[in-house]
């Protein structure tokens, strides 16, 4: 017996069409989104602040003004965390919206992760949103009595996936190795097109990417998973593209949710036909007693401008520039960063590939100091600095920024309330078979290959790599695809190895998981973000390109290891 789950979206604004793609590519009977990140929260939290009768995804109404007939007729439910920070306001929308269209359609909603009003009683300061993790029990309840559709707040992204599949096997709330099967299902599934090709290191393998279909899980009653994705559709669903979303936005071999914490390191894949990946073997354990806390803050306003370089003396002209602009500034804001990106060229035959970037970012709590008081200098400096001054853009006034960071308090502490369709309110108590969190011991590595011929080559020749972000930490999880290339992967990217290859991490605080059955290993560097992706303190502020970074660097590979064709 199986249920098949699909997935129409991975973040707050991803593809608008694709709620009816799944519904009409092929069977379902459940349709589930994703909509909440980190960032998103916060964005919901200031249109929250103009109007509090915001705060939910304004894009999933839109979907289910077009889709809820659809379906209906199909037989399909929909569970999605559209609601944000306002769930009871979703399920009141999106029954205006059932009326208008003269449809039946039975709406429930999942609420109590709002800890804001509490936020200093608990010991989580004064942030701007302040919402908790919650788990699938409330949503099981939901569909239960009957709810064609049901609409949450911050519930983990995995949850939206368990509950329609602990509501369909009926397991109890101690079935933990289906739950962690759903877990690890749900994970590969939440973040959309990720899992059937998109983002892959190796895309350049994948027929058709020019529009990927979203991913399906079959899964069964055990609560092991075939990950695939409808006929017909673009992208592919290989071990690879399954292994690459199962390190996304991980630590070790623990992945803790409010119901259950699964062993990603007892999960074993296998191609199972075309398009299709078993997961199997999936152990899991009681969860923690507490719960994560999504904790976004205002923290200040920020400006930004960026200088275009353009030809000879580029180190001089950079130095101009800061020594001016400083010089000029009224007042200084408290934070003043400089990044000079070296993408110019010599003798370069275009003049863009002879241009560097000069980007200069400013942060202060007090708007003024990094609005016109700094936007004006940049222009101001136009005829009177180094030759060939040009900006990307004009800087305008301060846009504020947010600071994303964990908390975590006792589950019992959260209220856990489904609102089911008549209206009940049935209060979901928390997990009482707990179990303190805590890393998986070191597991034994394979024996290391002998001495042998190396050549020097991209370290993405051979592996994949995929990243992520987790407030001010970013996480990078690098496999190969045979055993002989995990013996030397094993012991070759050490985190000493990690920290040459990214001289941006060498000072930073660097913890290596090691995960034999993926043939992977996966690298949490901890504050390699600042403040995280709100505050954009780096390039990459999200960390999407730091696997892809890592590959591109050099080390020595045995010449054995490497692809048929490899050219030196």
């Amino acid at each position: 017996m199986t249920v098949r789950i699909g997935n129409c979206s991975g973040f707050y604004g991803d593809r608008l069409s694709a709620m009816r793609e799944m519904l009409e590519g092929g069977e379902l009977d459940y349709l589930t989104g994703d909509y909440l990140a980190e960032l998103t929260m916060l964005i919901l939290g200031r249109d929250r602040m103009k109007d509090p009768n915001r705060g939910y995804a304004k894009t999933f109404l839109r979907q289910a003004e077009d889709c809820l007939g659809l379906a209906l007729d199909k037989g399909v439910r929909i569970v999605a965390n559209a609601g944000g920070l306002n769930p009871a306001g979703l399920a009141d929308a999106l029954r205006e919206v059932n009326d208008k269209l003269g449809l039946q359609a039975t709406v429930a909603h999942v609420e109590g992760d709002d800890l804001i009003g509490r936020a200093a009683e608990l010991g989580l300061g004064s942030p701007l949103t302040a919402n908790a993790y919650l788990g699938a029990w409330g949503i099981v309840d939901c569909l239960n009595a009957g709810a064609d559709v049901v609409v949450t707040g911050r519930v983990t992204d995995a949850s939206v996936i368990v509950g329609p599949a602990a509501a369909h096997f009926g397991w109890r709330r101690d079935a933990f190795d289906q739950l962690a099967g759903a877990v690890v299902a749900g994970h590969v599934i939440e973040c959309g097109t990720q899992a059937t090709g998109g983002n892959y290191a190796f895309f350049t393998e994948i027929g058709d990417l020019d529009r990927p279909g979203f991913p399906i899980a079959e899964i069964d009653s055990d609560g092991s998973s075939v990950i695939t994705k409808h006929p017909g559709t673009g992208g592919a669903v290989n071990v690879g593209t399954v292994t690459a979303q199962l390190l996304y936005e991980i630590t070790g071999g623990r992945y803790a949710g409010p119901d259950v914490t699964a062993r990603i390191d007892s999960a074993a894949l296998s191609q199972d036909g075309p398009d299709r990946v078993r997961i199997s073997g999936v152990v899991g354990e009681a969860p923690p007693p507490q719960l994560k806390v999504s904790l976004n803050t205002l923290a200040g306003f920020r400006n930004e401008a960026v200088f275009v370089l353009t030809g000879l003396d580029i180190e001089a002209k950079a130095a101009l520039v800061k020594r001016q602009l400083e010089g000029w500034l009224p007042t200084r804001p408290a934070e003043l960063d400089w990044s000079l990106a070296r993408t110019d060229h010599p003798d370069a035959d275009t003049e863009e590939a002879a241009s560097a970037l000069l980007r200069c970012v400013v942060r202060d709590s007090d708007a003024n100091a990094v609005g016109r008081a700094f936007s004006s200098v940049a222009v101001e400096m136009a005829l009177a600095s180094y030759p060939g001054f040009t900006l990307t853009a004009p800087p305008g006034q301060g846009q504020p920024y947010g600071v994303f960071t964990p908390g975590y308090v006792y589950a019992k502490e959260v209220p856990h309330v489904a609102v089911l369709p008549d209206g009940t309110r049935v209060d979901i108590e928390p997990a009482t078979d707990v179990r303190e969190l805590e890393d998986v011991a070191e597991p034994a590595l394979p024996e290391p290959r002998g001495t042998e011929p190396t050549v020097r080559v991209a370290l993405g020749t051979i592996a994949g790599a995929r990243s992520g972000d987790k407030g001010g930490n970013a996480n990078v999880g690098v496999w190969v695809r045979t055993d002989e290339q995990w013996r030397w992967l094993a012991h070759a990217l050490t985190v000493d190895e990690v920290k040459r290859l990214l001289p941006e991490a060498a000072d930073l605080t660097v913890t290596r998981y090691v995960l034999p059955k993926l043939r992977a290993v996966n690298f949490v560097i901890e504050g390699i973000l600042g403040q995280g992706v709100a505050s954009q303190a780096r390039f990459d502020p999200q960390a999407k390109g730091l696997g892809e970074w890592l590959r591109s660097r050099h080390v020595d590979i045995p010449e054995a290891l490497l692809p048929e064709g490899t050219t030196l």
